[in-house]
């Protein structure tokens, strides 16, 4: 009966310590929190969102260029990217990827066009500018206004 209860004893403290581990949350990347959403003490469900993590080491903008723009517009372009808030960096970027549809067709609420509305509307792409070199760490930051030039034979 006492080896039964040791054996019990056991795996109950292997229970808890597999249970403990499954407590601490690792992060993907090297980043700063951005909105914490979750405190100390709090209970969790799993695959819920605990906080924004902002990535330090890669560091991208996304700028909404015309329709019109899009056909000289390729990856691997460099960039330069002026941020409103730090205007006398000029930042050195390199076009990562261009959306596979534009802003009003992944918006919650796209435009329905089959109610006569004909009134033609230029439309936004995303395209991700990705930076070189970050010379702002920690100042750059989610939500900045940025005016974004390719270098693509005539400047966009």
């Amino acid at each position: 009966a006492a080896v039964a209860a040791i054996a019990q004893a056991m795996a109950a403290r292997d229970l808890a310590s597999l249970e403990l581990e499954h407590t601490v949350v690792r992060a993907p990347v090297a980043g700063v929190i951005g909105n914490r959403q979750v405190r100390v003490g709090r209970f969790v469900t799993p695959g819920g969102a605990l906080l924004d993590l902002v990535p330090v080491e890669s560091v991208w903008v996304v700028a909404n260029f015309k329709e019109t723009q899009l056909e000289h517009i390729q990856p691997g372009q460099r960039a330069t990217v002026t941020l409103d808030g730090y205007s006398s960096d000029s930042l050195d970027g390199v076009v990562d990827s261009v959306a596979p549809g534009s802003g009003a067709a992944f918006s919650l609420l796209p435009p329905d066009n089959a109610t006569g509305n004909f009134v033609r509307v230029v439309q936004r792409v995303p395209v991700k500018i990705r930076l070189v070199h970050n010379p702002l760490p920690g100042r750059i930051v989610p939500g900045l206004s940025a005016r974004v030039r390719i270098e693509a034979g005539g400047d966009l």
